[in-house]
């Protein structure tokens, strides 16, 4: 489990707002530090790692527990 500086809960959210919590939640952040985000959103993964490859942040890890996913992202 990585280290983190950010946390944000969007279980229960459905697309796009874990999306724009996400995006929220890195504006807060400097650059290298690592939002770690929750999400139930079953499309999440994919609109996750589509976000990060269009807005150049890295994905560092995604753990799946139950029905929560959570991500890590690391601000670019």
């Amino acid at each position: 489990m990585p280290e983190y500086d950010n946390e944000i809960d969007a279980i229960g959210l459905k697309c796009p707002m874990p999306i724009l919590k996400c995006k929220k939640g890195l504006n807060s952040l400097k650059i290298n530090e690592i939002l770690k985000i929750h999400t139930t959103d079953k499309s999440a993964k994919k609109d996750f790692e589509a976000f990060c490859r269009n807005t150049g942040h890295d994905l560092i890890s995604i753990e799946i527990k139950n029905d929560i996913t959570t991500f890590y992202i690391k601000k670019n």
